[in-house]
């Protein structure tokens, strides 16, 4: 009995994790890119805030934190930045998140005890002010998204790029 609390204790999250992501499309390869586009990210705001993608399309999304704050760029509907957002809120009650600095030795030691702190998501990239990330996402499903800051506020004060599939 032990052994199967343990099992659904860490692994069916991991797997409805799994679910949800292959809704939104699923990680690109390098050698697939059909584009790259290059986002900016100022305070609460990203450049461009429209993004429009082909069905199918592989696209290598070249982040740069051009604010003076922690951002991150998420791709995912809405519902899962929702859901992204207590998490976010955790890291910055740990002090992980800082205003303008990852403390990536908590981030480290946190992950330990909870997976969700390593922020390790492939539809994500959380940067420092003046960093520059990558984000390789193919966008093989017909679905609502949006790309989003998810650190406490950013989402509520418009930090959110809509994302058209045609």
């Amino acid at each position: 009995m032990y052994k199967l609390i343990l099992f659904i204790l860490l692994f069916i999250p991991n797997i409805v994790l799994a679910g949800s992501m292959k809704m939104i499309g699923e990680p690109g390869h390098l050698n697939e890119v059909d584009r790259t586009i290059e986002i900016k990210m100022f305070d609460n705001y990203y450049e461009p805030n429209q993004i429009d993608i082909k069905k199918g399309e592989t696209v290598k999304f070249v982040v740069k934190n051009m604010g003076e704050l922690v951002h991150e760029f998420n791709i995912a509907t809405k519902e899962m930045h929702i859901k992204h957002q207590p998490e976010m809120l955790k890291m910055v009650a740990m002090e992980i998140l800082l205003g303008d600095k990852i403390d990536m030795k908590k981030m480290k030691e946190a992950a330990k005890s909870d997976h969700s702190m390593a922020h390790s998501h492939t539809n994500s990239v959380l940067l420092e002010p003046k960093k520059i990330g990558e984000l390789v996402w193919k966008f093989s499903k017909d679905t609502k998204l949006e790309a989003a800051c998810n650190v406490p506020g950013h989402y509520q004060a418009g930090m959110v790029a809509k994302v058209n599939i045609n």
